[in-house]
């Protein structure tokens, strides 16, 4: 509908640039069509004349009565009035709703989908956990941040590359290996010689016992076989990361995440991407040396103090494969980049773009963008929930999908804006009523394939067709309010594609929701006038496609019974 009223404001701007009232070398500024706050003031608002008044020197009003009428015939538009300053506000006619069920019906599984994307390349990168123990439930929130946001740009044209990048060296995959090795020879987290800085779960326990019998464990499209030698750190460091990541990617399956990218840390070193990076960023002038120190003068691209790229030892401090990383994305065609990261990360992301910035490789400054997100609490009957025995010191991903199942995991971790703190109630999840959005949405879908049923058990034959031409027979007040948030579909996914913001449309559907609710509590569907029951039908038929387009944008189920 938006995309239509544009369509007919820009044909009546060229009408008055063709007769002269406005100039014809004129540049038409980006103004914005937005559904109306209240319905007293139409359906859609416009503030095209308040934007084209200035370079066009006349005052708003009077453009925006000009523009009013030279805007063509249109069966979708009633009237259109002038307010305030300029705006211009439509009032569509019944039948442009009606239209919209047509179309939904037409279009099914692909209806509010788009093609703004233009098939062109994203990389979203995601979840991105060390393989030093189970997934947690902030990789939980991560993952379908991550997840949602992949099928979003998929769903407006965008083609997307989701990319788990995982370090499998350094301090912490060291730590991992002497944690499995003090197990495999037999020593508990409490007795003395147990690592300092040894990770203490369960899980290792269970590491080792594999090791030490020789299983194999697949990660990554590799097989790795345990040597069964306690003493041999670098078979159980490969042992060690292969057995977690395998269980990582069971989390992630279990979850309903997949990956097309697995990026190791370690590539960039062995491939030389870090050290071609630091020579590129050395050449482009952009660093200097002080203190037996390599620095990078990040102060030139915003960043408020210079950084030390490689250290007086020779070793590289950890922003700098992380602009070797991102360089190679660049290289590899994404032409837009997405980084799900925790908001603790937000110290570092200066110094990477600044990074990229001074390679001069023509990379947008705004690339890649990131999406950063809250801590949660996980409640319980009251009282929070934070360890796992089996993690030791955490609550695991798996933990919380056991518990509360993964619709219902899923939707409480993307329902709320990401840079928001989220509560997770554990017993609110598992419960079967209203409170709970997860399951207020789903009964909704399952309600129409229970109205469908129980149709055909009084003998009553569904005639989509006849339903779609008796559309105007919808004259009730809930009816109105529910064409209208079914033609809001294709906008909250456009607006949560483009501002990367997938709480969007799970807040939306619980809206959608609520009007189908309360429809069905007011009104008998399954009425004999067999018009107004064909009407009604066609209706609640294209709320259940709906329904199930944006739960399967959430990746969430769509029952048809509950």
């Amino acid at each position: 509908m938006k995309e239509q009223l544009r369509d007919l404001l820009l044909q009546a701007i060229r009408t008055l640039q063709n007769d002269q009232s406005l100039p014809a070398e004129l540049e038409v500024p980006s103004f914005v069509i937005e559904r109306a706050r209240s319905r007293e003031h139409g359906d859609f608002a416009s503030n095209a004349a308040m934007l084209l008044a200035k370079p066009a020197r006349a005052k708003p009003r009077e453009l925006a009565e000009k523009l009013v009428a030279a805007l063509p015939a249109n069966a979708l538009v009633a009237k259109v009035e002038i307010a305030g300053p300029g705006f211009i506000n439509f009032f569509l006619t019944a039948g442009a709703y009606h239209a919209e069920v047509r179309r939904i019906m037409a279009e099914g599984d692909a209806y509010g989908r788009s093609t703004s994307g233009g098939g062109k390349t994203v990389g979203v990168e995601f979840v991105s956990a060390n393989p030093t123990g189970p997934l947690h439930v902030g990789h939980g929130r991560n993952a379908v941040i991550g997840d949602c946001l992949s099928r979003l740009l998929e769903a407006t044209g965008w083609k997307v590359k989701r990319e788990f990048y995982y370090n499998d060296a350094g301090v912490q995959i060291q730590n991992l290996a002497i944690s499995v090795q003090a197990r495999a020879r037999g020593l508990n987290p409490d007795d003395a010689g147990w690592p300092e800085d040894g990770y203490r779960g369960d899980y290792i326990a269970d590491v080792a016992k594999a090791y030490l019998a020789g299983e194999s464990v697949m990660a990554d499209g590799h097989t790795v076989v345990g040597a069964k030698n306690p003493d041999d750190p670098e078979a159980i460091r490969q042992f060690g990361v292969a057995a977690l990541r395998h269980e990582q990617d069971l989390d992630l399956k279990a979850f309903g995440v997949g990956f097309d990218v697995y990026f190791l840390e370690s590539s960039l070193y062995s491939d030389g991407k870090v050290n071609e990076t630091v020579r590129e960023l050395i050449a482009h002038g952009h660093t200097y040396e002080e203190g037996g120190a390599l620095w990078l003068r990040t102060t030139d691209f915003g960043d408020d103090k210079d950084r030390v790229m490689r250290k007086s030892d020779g070793t590289y401090t950890y922003f700098v494969p992380d602009v070797a990383y991102h360089l190679s994305k660049w290289q590899r065609g994404y032409e837009h980049a997405v980084t799900v990261l925790g908001s603790d990360h937000h110290g570092t992301l200066a110094r990477v773009k600044a990074g990229l910035q001074a390679l001069d490789a023509g990379i947008p400054k705004a690339w890649p963008e990131y999406v950063l997100y809250q801590m949660i609490t996980v409640m319980r009957g009251g009282e929070e929930v934070k360890i796992s025995k089996r993690a030791g010191s955490y609550l695991t991903l798996r933990d919380l999908i056991d518990e509360a199942g993964r619709d219902a995991t899923r939707y409480f971790l993307i329902s709320r804006k990401t840079d928001s703190q989220l509560v997770f109630d554990i017993d609110l999840a598992r419960s079967q009523s209203n409170d709970n959005p997860v399951y207020y949405i789903q009964y909704a879908h399952a309600r129409v394939c229970s109205v469908l049923r129980q149709a055909g058990e009084k003998g009553f034959t569904f005639d989509l067709h006849n339903g779609l031409a008796q559309l105007a027979r919808l004259d009730n007040e809930h009816e109105q309010i529910l064409l209208t948030e079914l033609s809001k579909y294709p906008e909250q996914v456009e607006a949560a594609a483009a501002n990367l913001e997938p709480h969007v449309v799970a807040n939306w559907l619980r809206e959608l929701a609520n009007a189908f609710h309360t429809y069905y509590n007011s009104h008998q569907f399954l009425v004999e006038d067999k018009d107004l029951r064909d009407a009604r039908l066609a209706l609640v038929v294209a709320t259940r496609q709906v329904l199930r387009n944006g739960l399967d944008l959430l990746g969430l189920s769509a029952p048809e019974s509950m």
